[in-house]
């Protein structure tokens, strides 16, 4: 195996391992979300220091660096047209839609009350989407992707961030529901790293913030935190 491919191994494996070992938090240690989001951070941080230790490659921590106005500037649009659309269709269809069940189900699984909601949300919102995109687009994409392995990145990195909400899509029971997710998900994956291709993860960022707003935003309806009726 040449020099090329023990590095590009070295991203591949991490990334697959950091996928599995939050899939199995999430399915067999179950822990409230504070705590599943202190280990998410170390299982990622972790599986990105060890490859820049064993590589010298900085390309991840390198990933942080400010984008060009040129690259910005649709990410920004995009991020404004996500939330529009995901907040809209929710709005738009919410008369045929029953997410009562939602609160509930978070409560239980994840330790999210009304209390705490707001707090969650903030932090997805800012913070977990950053660390996804540091991850999947920061390591896995760019790190394969400026070594020469285009096809590769684009792919992988796509993949790996669809397969890794599978543990949470995993209990919502209907495969339909399960492989639309898995779909919309890579779709935006390689949208992502697309938008990230010159080196810098804040574009994707930006989508991704917009994104979780929106749903977010929903979610605070759900909790009765912002008033919303039918």
């Amino acid at each position: 195996m040449g020099r090329g491919r023990k590095q590009a191994a070295l991203v591949l494996l991490p990334v697959t391992a950091g996928c599995l070992a939050m899939a199995w938090i999430e399915g067999s240690l179950r822990p409230v979300y504070p705590v599943k989001s202190a280990l998410k951070i170390a299982v990622f941080l972790g599986c990105s220091g060890l490859y820049m230790l064993l590589t010298r490659d900085w390309t991840p921590w390198k990933s942080f660096r400010r984008p060009s106005c040129q690259a910005l500037r649709p990410a920004a649009l995009l991020a404004l047209g996500t939330l529009a659309v995901l907040l809209g269709g929710y709005l738009l269809l919410s008369p045929w839609l029953d997410l009562s069940a939602i609160p509930a189900n978070l409560a239980a699984k994840e330790g999210i009350t009304r209390q705490t909601f707001s707090l969650a949300a903030i932090y997805i919102t800012f913070c977990n989407s950053l660390l996804e995109e540091y991850f999947f687009r920061g390591f896995a994409f760019l790190s394969l992707h400026q070594m020469g392995y285009k096809k590769l990145a684009y792919g992988f990195s796509a993949l790996a961030f669809a397969l890794y909400h599978l543990s949470i899509a995993g209990s919502w029971g209907a495969p339909v529901l399960v492989l639309l997710m898995v779909a919309g998900l890579t779709a935006a994956g390689l949208l992502f790293s697309w938008l990230d291709r010159q080196g810098s993860i804040l574009p994707a960022w930006l989508v991704h913030m917009g994104a979780n707003l929106a749903t977010n935003t929903v979610g605070l309806m759900l909790f009765g935190i912002l008033p919303y009726s039918r």
